[in-house]
């Protein structure tokens, strides 16, 4: 089986290339949009589903698509990824001195099977003075992340006091799930 890692995120890329599985990405422009009623991870596991969708028709009988879709869940509503820099730095303000989640929906489709799972990392920001979150705007790109912010860039690694489960996921994929439900999909891991 050949593994197509659908994504354009940097971050998913590097954690997937960290497990020495061979893939290949491929990318078809897809609307993340999703119904005002679903509520934390139904949000990201509908999205990973929808974005599968697009490429099963596509598949060949050896191939398995993995789709994610990462969101910040804070006070009962989610953070998506910012409209411009004035969104970002509000939903920086938000996050700043408060608790909040990171669930990631996975979703691997073959022509056989689908399979649908979420990780959720909970996140302790510290306070962040507006001289910090300027900083980071400035210098990083926060428009392509949920909730504005990388953990593993200059905000992350100030702010972040302490986080409860993956820090891969809080990046953008539970790799440690995507391993074990690779198993599942007839990749040959065992041999690593």
């Amino acid at each position: 089986m050949k593994l197509i890692l659908a994504s354009n995120s940097p971050r998913r890329k590097e954690i997937l290339s960290g497990l020495r599985i061979p893939f290949t990405i491929k990318i078809k422009d897809v609307a993340e949009d999703f119904e005002p009623h679903l509520q934390r991870e139904q949000i990201a596991e509908h999205l990973a589903g929808h974005k599968a969708a697009a490429y099963k028709t596509d598949l060949q009988a050896d191939e398995v698509v993995l789709t994610a879709d990462t969101i910040v869940w804070l006070q009962n509503s989610v953070l998506n990824k910012p409209k411009d820099l004035a969104e970002a730095k509000e939903m920086l303000q938000r996050l700043s001195g408060n608790v909040h989640e990171v669930i990631t929906g996975v979703c691997l489709q073959s022509r056989q099977k689908q399979e649908i799972f979420h990780d959720v990392s909970k996140v302790y920001f510290r306070k962040l003075s507006e001289k910090e979150i300027d900083f980071y705007l400035e210098h990083f790109k926060p428009l392509d992340k949920a909730g504005a912010y990388g953990v593993q860039e200059f905000i992350g690694m100030i702010g972040i006091e302490r986080i409860e489960g993956s820090y891969f996921n809080v990046m953008g994929l539970p790799v440690h799930l995507v391993y074990e439900k690779l198993k599942g999909f007839g990749l040959d891991l065992e041999s690593i």
